[in-house]
């Protein structure tokens, strides 16, 4: 669960260095797909946003050739790689951008450096939210609130109603939704304050707390030692 929270915590810091460096969110593509929508009127930025969300799924597309793939095949699952890949990928972002190759931090997007920006943050994004559902059996996303806010008004009816081991249950599953709300958030506001002080090497902040997690949740544990991929249930609702 911590592990969990702290990805949450990084995904809400890359949002809102994101939203300060191209006013544009990354984490999620309610966002992009509502741009890319209001885009069919005048076609200025279509192209661009079509790209930041196929770089979405393809970042997701990517975690699942590393891990679910590879189960198909009767390999070992790299539940780790896809998380070192977002860290090492949000580095990136913070190095290049630092070293002027993603245009000015801030303000509207406008030029060529700002969507290169959006579609690779996109894309680990989309990495790491399928890493983490993928490696928890489809029940845990890290980079989005609204499965989790649904879910913790659902959990605590039933903390309110049920009895013995089902309130249990409730209680602990919204502790957990009601942890990431509150660590997207606290991540959100820690973005912010890094932004205006470090502008592009804000991400590394992120990237940081990225590998850490990795490193506590995947990488002491021999992927031999690991379970194989749990199929999704169809009724488990989506952390």
């Amino acid at each position: 669960m911590p592990t969990w929270i702290m990805l949450t915590f990084a995904a809400g810091c890359v949002n809102a260095i994101a939203m300060v460096a191209c006013e544009h969110f990354v984490t999620h593509v309610t966002g992009t797909v509502t741009k890319l929508g209001t885009e069919l009127a005048d076609l200025s930025h279509l192209r661009e946003f079509v790209m930041a969300l196929a770089c979405f799924i393809g970042g997701a597309m990517a975690s699942g050739m590393l891990i679910n793939a590879r189960v198909h095949r009767g390999k070992r699952p790299l539940y780790a790689a896809p998380l070192v890949v977002v860290a090492v990928t949000t580095a990136a972002v913070a190095l290049a951008g630092h070293a002027g190759l993603l245009g000015m931090f801030g303000g509207a997007l406008l030029d060529a450096g700002d969507f290169v920006l959006l579609s690779v943050l996109s894309f680990a994004s989309g990495l790491q939210n399928a890493a983490v559902a993928t490696s928890t059996g489809l029940l845990v996303r890290t980079t989005h609130l609204t499965g989790p806010a649904t879910d913790l008004g659902i959990h605590l009816v039933e903390f309110v109603c049920a009895e013995g081991d089902v309130k249990r249950s409730a209680k602990r599953h919204a502790l957990l939704r009601a942890g990431k709300i509150v660590a997207f958030a606290v991540g959100a506001a820690s973005g912010v304050t890094l932004a205006h002080g470090l502008h592009f090497l804000a991400f590394l902040v992120p990237a940081a707390i990225v590998l850490v997690a990795t490193a506590l949740s995947f990488l002491h544990v021999p992927n031999g030692d690991r379970a194989m991929l749990r199929p999704p249930s169809p009724s488990a609702a989506a952390l």
